[in-house]
């Protein structure tokens, strides 16, 4: 149970006798002891707000509303942007809702999804909101860039943590995707396509089914993987099983989260970001739960060059911490002259030095 521990300290150690900074050492074990000339930064998945069955509203489907700012911004510049856009969420939370009407009878006059939305912030660094309709915290979201002079789809685009397994209401065999609206897997295909076509600036579907229902899996990729990435997390198989069977493919998705857990070793991670690198599928590093403020995840993204980095909000110190980091790799990689912006077609610094900026804890 120490191994992924253990590993990593001999990582950091390793670094260190080199004088070499964690990612590079990783960089170092994924191209076989060459040194890169040049490193990539993951791109950001930053989680705005969390609608899922621990909040307190009627709505379960959306555990996670993640943002993905677009790829010629820096890491700093999609960080500001994304703060800002919190920053308006966090005070529509705490107005004031109006007086409310009364009927005759005494009882509330609001109809349903018109209700003052409440928040708590989770452990998931974002605020767990209080919504009713599936359309209500995107429309939300959608409201807060247009009064920012920001377009979903163009500035930024948005990602849904669906999280299957924690819908699925084994009694009836449906999931349950709002309180007492049940569906079967059938129609949750259905719902997605609608919602992709409603909202097309969604780019990503994380864990929209448990892994169980694979011929869902099957169906929703054949409907949705050319214009969304089908993402496996907790659906996924354990890095150690992936990497026996040499099989991603199962269930069918065109991304995986990886995570380090203390089963997982430097090697492992690796071996199977190689194993999607060549299936061409993309790689998202994710944080796990209950975690420490250890940044050296940070490290590993990096290192690994995976696509996506997934840390959770902008909220809470064991998460701040890791984006504290990120943005200091990124400036390390900037003033080194090896930060790879080959994969958008400009820095999206508009020729200006780039400066570091410092998240304050919430």
């Amino acid at each position: 149970m120490a191994i992924g521990a253990v590993s990593l300290a001999v990582a950091k150690t390793c670094g260190m006798l080199l004088n070499n900074p964690l990612y590079l050492n990783i960089a170092l074990l994924k191209h076989n002891q060459e040194r890169p000339t040049m490193l990539s930064m993951p791109l950001l998945m930053v989680s705005l707000v969390s609608c899922g069955k621990s909040s307190s509203g009627k709505l379960n489907l959306m555990k996670e509303v993640i943002c993905i700012p677009h790829p010629e911004l820096t890491a700093k510049q999609g960080v500001e942007m994304l703060m800002e856009i919190q920053k308006h969420i966090n005070k529509i939370i705490e107005m004031p809702s109006p007086p409310k009407a009364e009927t005759k009878k005494g009882h509330d006059g609001n109809k349903r999804g018109q209700q003052q939305i409440t928040g708590k912030m989770s452990h998931l660094g974002c605020l767990t909101i209080s919504c009713d309709t599936i359309e209500q915290p995107l429309v939300l979201i959608q409201g807060i860039c247009a009064n920012l002079g920001l377009e979903l789809g163009t500035n930024l685009h948005l990602a849904i943590n669906c999280a299957g397994h924690e819908l699925m209401d084994y009694s009836k065999g449906k999931y349950e995707v709002m309180m007492g609206t049940y569906k079967n897997a059938v129609e949750m295909v259905d719902l997605y396509v609608d919602l992709i076509d409603k909202y097309p600036s969604i780019i990503a579907l994380i864990d929209p089914f448990r892994k169980e229902d694979v011929e869902q899996w099957d169906s929703i990729y054949h409907a949705l993987g050319s214009r969304c990435y089908i993402i496996a997390g907790t659906a996924s198989k354990s890095i150690s099983k992936l990497l026996e069977q040499a099989n991603i493919s199962i269930p069918k998705s065109n991304g995986l989260i990886i995570t380090h857990t203390n089963q997982t070793t430097m090697s492992d991670l690796v071996e199977i970001t190689n194993l999607i690198d060549n299936k061409q599928h993309i790689a998202v590093f994710g944080s796990t739960e209950g975690e420490s403020s250890d940044d050296s995840l940070v490290d590993l993204a990096v290192g690994l060059g995976v696509r996506f980095i997934k840390l959770g909000g902008l909220s809470r110190g064991e998460r701040v911490t890791k984006y504290n980091r990120l943005l200091t790799i990124e400036e390390e990689l900037v003033q080194n002259g090896t930060l790879d912006t080959s994969s958008s077609s400009c820095d999206g610094t508009g020729g200006r030095e780039r400066e570091t900026v410092t998240l304050v804890k919430v």
